[in-house]
This record gives structure tokens, sequence and C-alpha cells, in this order.
């Protein structure tokens, strides 16, 4: 999706045909008119990306705890909705954004589209996620953008699946990756990053070089590459898919377990665990406001345990939190990403622009 987070277990939950709950006031709600609900505004106006998701009990009972009404604005991928509010900077659509991510973080922040509010409970949410020290943002959730690798045919192959990107351009991998395209989705970015971070401005093009030597294969998105190219997935199976290996999400095998019909004892696919880019999503507090005071209860309701625990068989990503529990599906059938690749925002956002062209000239040509 662009140069926007898409969500896993959303994406791919939808991909199964699996319906997903909706926030109350749905994706199709306008925020509410300014100044009719005075003394005290009722409404909270939250303007997302299109994958987020909570349980219908968890938000009504933020509701009912905090007197306010949330309606949910989903306003496509993140990069689009991010666009959106810069282009009404100061006149917003909601009270506060979700979905801005270490990728688009640098871009949000210069153009100055939210008000410093640091959230209760901030110290509980894992230092390393809190990327702005000023508080314009507070940190959400995170993911993994990994190589996933059908168990099955390594099996099959008596092959042992990569586990690094070094593994990636042995010869005895050729052939088997297929990736999506890194200026028109974003895990496709995040792998690209991935291979920034490893192996730094003086070899990440050299890498690319020997990757497309070694048979990578690019596709638009993520959903031809896991859905109809990648030989593991349900929607691959289907499709007929040759690709033993591709670039998704580490919480990917858990919800191939969740939506398997019928569900296996354990999931079909793995991990290629130093493979990895993290993403980080952050929320923020609306500059121009019409309801700043729930703007920023919501935003600490999102950083609350019960939305933290909620959050990850909802939108499949992982908590910041430091108390909040995974659930089952995730300790049984995830892994847990001890080293991921790592790129500083300000980094990426001086050098996106460029990194996606110098990329696109050597795989893509």
């Amino acid at each position: 999706m662009s140069t926007t987070r898409k969500i896993a277990g959303a994406v791919l939950a939808t991909a199964l045909g699996v319906t997903t709950l909706s926030a109350c006031g749905g994706g199709n709600d306008k925020p509410a008119a300014g100044g009719s609900e005075s003394p005290k505004q009722k409404t909270i106006t939250l303007v997302s990306h299109d994958s987020f998701n909570v349980t219908d009990t968890v938000l009504k009972e933020f509701e009912q705890q905090s007197g306010y009404t949330v309606k949910v604005l989903k306003s496509g991928d993140a990069g689009a909705a991010l666009n959106q509010e810069i282009l009404t900077k100061g006149s917003p659509r909601g009270d506060v954004f979700f979905g801005v991510d270490n990728t688009l973080l640098s871009r949000a922040l210069d153009n100055g589209i939210f008000t410093p509010y640091e959230a209760k409970g901030l110290d509980g949410v894992k230092p390393e996620y809190v990327l702005d020290k000023q508080h314009r943002v507070t940190p959400v959730d995170s993911g993994d953008i990994c190589v996933n690798y059908d168990k099955a045919y390594f099996a099959d192959k008596k092959l042992a699946p990569p586990q690094t990107l070094d593994d990636l351009v042995k010869p005895e991998y050729k052939g088997l990756l297929v990736t999506e395209n890194a200026a028109t989705s974003s895990p496709g970015l995040g792998f690209l990053l991935a291979t920034v971070g490893k192996y730094g401005e003086d070899g990440w093009k050299d890498y690319w070089t020997k990757l497309k030597a070694n048979g990578v294969e690019v596709v638009d998105g993520w959903e031809q590459a896991y859905n109809e190219r990648f030989s593991g997935s349900a929607g691959g199976k289907k499709a007929k898919g040759d690709r033993p290996l591709v670039v998704s999400y580490a919480s990917s095998p858990p919800v191939e377990v969740l939506y398997g019909e019928p569900q296996p004892a354990e999931a079909p696919t793995g991990v290629s665990t130093g493979t990895c880019f993290r993403q980080i999503e952050f929320a923020g507090l609306l500059k121009g406001a019409k309801n700043e005071e729930g703007g920023k209860a919501l935003i600490d309701f999102l950083i609350g345990k019960k939305f933290q625990e909620d959050m990850p068989l909802q939108m499949f990503v992982n908590p910041v939190v430091k108390d909040a529990k995974l659930p089952e599906l995730f300790t049984k059938h995830g892994v847990v990403i001890e080293k991921p690749e790592n790129v500083a925002p300000e980094t990426i956002a001086k050098n996106r622009e460029q990194w996606v062209k110098t990329w696109s000239s050597i795989v893509v040509k």
C-alpha cells in the first residue's frame, strides 16, 4: 500500500474472506459539526487508515467510562490519510490521527499537524518506541516486515529455509523469492529499508544487484505477492503460486492458523527472522482539534492495557506497553524478532525518494 503500513492480519483476513469488526461509527462516518455539543464536546473523531480495528465491547467500555462517543473516519491507506491531514492543517477532519508510522513520521512532524501531548501511561511504553521526545505523537503498536517461507516446500526439498538477508542471495534460493514493489507497497518499502539498515548506504545497492541476479520476482503489492504468488498461503495454494519465499509480516503465520479451514495444529508458514524491518505506528492529537480533551482521553485509551491486549487479534500487530500480554495464538505460532533492522525516521525522510528511484533502476528496469 504505497508507503504506508499494511497491517498483516486485517488484510489477510480480508483476503481469506473474513469480515473484521468495525469500530463504532464505521468507515463512512463524518466528523461531528463543531460547536453543536457545547459546553462539552461529546464526540471524538479518530482519523485512521482503513486497517484500524477494535472489539466493540472494548470501545464501548471506554465510551461508558469517559462519557465520549468515538467515531472512526477511515481514510484509505496511511499515506493518503496523512496527505489529507497535511492539506487541512489547522482545520483537521478529526481530533486524533492514528496510523502514521516510522517511514512517514518525519514528514508528519515537519508539517506541524500535531499538538504535543504527553499521554497518561506513557511511562509504561517501552522506551525504544518513543521516537518523538516532544510527544507530538504517541507509539501505539509495532510490527515486523519479514520474509515468510513455505514450510512444506523446504521440507519436501530437504533444504533449510533461509534465515538472513545474506542467505537470500545464495544459489540454492535462486528464483524462490517474491517481493513487493518498494515504490507502490509498504512491505516492499520496508524490505528495502531492511537492506539499507543491514548493508548501509554503500552496500544496499550491491545487495539488490545480487538479489536480482538470483531471480527475485517483483509484483505491485502484498495481495498479489502473498495470495497469488506465494505457495505457502491459503490464497497462494488456490492460485497455484510457485514462490516459496515472500515478503510479508512476522504476524502472518498466526493468521494462517486462525483462518485456516480446517484450522491447522501448526502454522504452515515460517518467518526468516534475520530479514526483518520494524514498523512502529503512532497516534497524535491533531492541531486545531474541536475536542482536544476528548482526543487526549482517546490517546490515553490507545496505550491502555485493555486496548493494547485487544489489538493483536484485531489488527495483528504487537503492543508497545511493557505489561501487555500477547494472545496464545501469537505466543504459540508467532515469533519474536529480537534484532530487526531499523533506519532513523529523519534518515528515511531525507533519502526515501532517492532510495526508491535507485532501487527501481536496479530491480525493475
